[in-house]
């Protein structure tokens, strides 16, 4: 049964659809004769109307890879799987084009608890974007008293980053400020398990230097 006339001007899906891609392929290809590169077939130049039985009869696609060859170059694929592989080797190359950076989060000896999980959620971003995460306690005056509690309060932080960050090292000191550095999980798998035996240990030699009430 024949279809009537579409109007002139409708829409056509189509179309649409032919003009969106990004390579020509099967009966999109209009040119005499194409060059068929790949696998499991006979390199060389075919016409394409043979070309595209070929490709029917292999049950995939004929793309036009190189159209400004002379005759254009086409490959028989699976047209849907090559866009899919095609997005994400260029996914792929911008994670790692991507130029890593060292975030800073402070904290004082007195650092409360609302301002310390505020502070480990930026962490947690951080770390998750591909950056690394610098954090330090700074002693200013006596604080420096205090020294064991800014070490425990490092060691608590690296224990609710062991899940997206790694510890690079223990608790330094570097002037009037200890610090610590994290890289994001999936550039350095390490030494996450231990962190939480860790703190335990940190938190009962700390207990033991407390005074004696």
């Amino acid at each position: 049964m024949a279809f009537p006339p579409r109007p002139r001007g409708a829409f056509n899906p189509r179309f649409r659809k032919e003009q969106q891609q990004e390579h020509r392929t099967n009966h999109m290809i209009k040119v005499p004769e194409v060059r068929l590169v790949g696998e499991n077939l006979e390199p060389g130049v075919y016409s394409t109307q043979d070309a595209q039985k070929l490709a029917q009869s292999l049950e995939l696609d004929l793309v036009e890879i190189s159209p400004g060859a002379n005759p254009p170059v086409c490959k028989i694929i699976d047209y849907n799987k090559f866009l899919y592989d095609e997005k994400k080797k260029k996914k792929e190359m911008k994670a790692k084009s991507k130029t890593s950076e060292v975030k800073e989060i402070r904290f004082t000896p007195n650092t409360d608890d609302h301002d310390f999980e505020f502070k480990v959620k930026h962490a947690e971003k951080f770390l998750a974007d591909g950056d690394k995460v610098k954090a330090h306690v700074q002693f200013k005056g006596r604080a420096i008293m205090f020294k064991e509690r800014g070490e425990l309060l490092l060691l608590k932080f690296a224990d609710r980053l062991k899940d997206v960050g790694a510890l690079e090292g223990l608790p330094k000191m570097e002037g009037k400020r200890m610090l610590v550095m994290f890289a994001p999980k999936a550039q350095q798998k390490k030494r996450s398990s231990e962190l939480g035996k860790l703190v335990s240990s940190e938190k009962l030699e700390v207990k033991e230097k407390e005074p004696k009430q």
